[in-house]
């Protein structure tokens, strides 16, 4: 019986994964243009993001670091951060949650729940100024890669 249960519980949360992963890539594939649609980056960076919203920071940190590999393999510069490279950055370190993390849940007990809509509220607008900024800073002359030049 605990078996079937166990089951029940990994199959829920595989299609609430699913679900979030299904919402989160037409997003993604608009905000990295640069990467084409069908690359593995935009895969990993969807499941690092997911995992994040989820409050698996632990679990999102190798599927970050993946997807920044997979965003070099794209690079031509292989020195400079792509605009690709400083987005997904950006959105990582400013980690949308919609699921507290464990440590949080584990220290705070039962008066976590308190600090759920201000924590949604704080990430998301962490999430968005990072995003605008990084949009921002890439239109700025001083930002922008030069693709004519050599570097020494």
């Amino acid at each position: 019986r605990d078996l079937h249960l166990s089951l029940r519980r990994q199959r829920q949360m595989c299609i609430r994964d699913s679900i979030i992963a299904k919402l989160i890539r037409p997003i993604t594939i608009k905000l990295f243009p640069d990467v084409p649609s069908d690359h593995p980056a935009i895969g990993s960076i969807v499941l690092n993001t997911a995992a994040n919203i989820l409050g698996l920071g632990n679990a999102a940190t190798p599927l970050g670091l993946k997807a920044m590999k997979q965003l070099q393999s794209l690079n031509d510069q292989k020195d400079t951060a792509t605009d690709a490279m400083c987005t997904f950055l950006a959105i990582n370190t400013s980690s949308v949650q919609i699921i507290l993390p464990a440590t949080v849940v584990g220290l705070m007990g039962a008066s976590s729940s308190k600090i759920f809509i201000t924590t949604i509220f704080a990430t998301s607008l962490s999430t968005v100024a990072a995003i605008v900024s990084v949009k921002i800073l890439s239109k700025m002359d001083r930002f922008k890669l030069d693709n004519s030049k050599e570097l020494t």
